[in-house]
């Protein structure tokens, strides 16, 4: 069973445009997460999913400068995207991550793809987002391709065709799913990057963690902003985005 990281990813964003190659310390955003992603053990191959818009092409320049396969497709109906990314590559268990998480942990990741490897057959979707106990900036989700499938078959609304799972996740007679929990409550914090707060944020996390712990993890996360926590401050009042 093939179990592929498919990243949605792409130039534009309402609030921060370009922002997932931003730099930090002259490395883009999206290259952090991909190393990071790459330090998981449960994932077998990453693809960068990103659309057919000529703006596009510095993100396939990063793909193809660090080895990471990548495939183009539609830019509002990100659904068909994915459906489209997971059939050219054969996936069979996909895990969907969205490319303003530069700082997501693998560890995590590794959480929610076994407890998926470990329920096959009985669960068609896991993810730590159903009820957030995670920060936000962490986010994993895990399904097969035959939910996938049926997803890109029924879905019809067009907020199910531009948020991948929405159709998955808001139909839980259809669908069996199950939510994985951290041991403490971390679900205020916001690790994600939609604004210049965010970016701010990730940023000073970055510098501080990365030259003297490139594999640190979400608890090196919270102790950094224990020992800083004005830094909580910076995005605090950023609201999330509603589907």
């Amino acid at each position: 069973m093939k179990v592929a990281a498919i990243i949605q990813a792409r130039m534009g964003s309402t609030r921060l445009p370009g922002k997932i190659l931003k730099t930090v310390n002259g490395k883009p955003l999206l290259e952090y997460q991909l190393e990071r992603v790459r330090l998981s053990n449960t994932i077998d191959q990453i693809i960068v999913a990103t659309t057919v818009k000529e703006n596009e092409q510095p993100i396939i320049e990063v793909c193809e400068r660090l080895g990471v396969d990548y495939y183009r497709g539609s830019e509002q109906d990100v659904l068909s995207r994915y459906y489209e990314t997971a059939r050219n590559h054969d996936i069979d268990i996909i895990v969907r991550l969205t490319s303003d998480c530069p700082i997501i942990d693998p560890a995590v990741i590794d959480k929610v793809v076994n407890h998926y490897l470990n329920n096959k057959g009985t669960i068609d979707y896991v993810s730590n987002t159903l009820e957030r106990t995670y920060p936000r900036g962490l986010d994993t989700e895990v399904f097969s391709f035959e939910s996938l499938k049926r997803a890109y078959h029924e879905a019809t609304l067009p907020r199910d065709r531009e948020h991948v799972t929405a159709y998955i996740y808001s139909n839980p007679k259809l669908f069996k799913l199950e939510n994985v929990s951290s041991k403490r409550d971390y679900g205020s914090y916001r690790w994600t990057v939609d604004t210049v707060e965010d970016f701010e944020l990730i940023k000073r996390i970055i510098g501080e963690l990365y030259n003297t712990k490139e594999k640190f993890s979400l608890e090196d996360v919270i102790e950094l902003l224990k020992i800083n926590p004005q830094w909580n401050d910076l995005n605090a009042h950023i609201e999330q985005k509603k589907i």
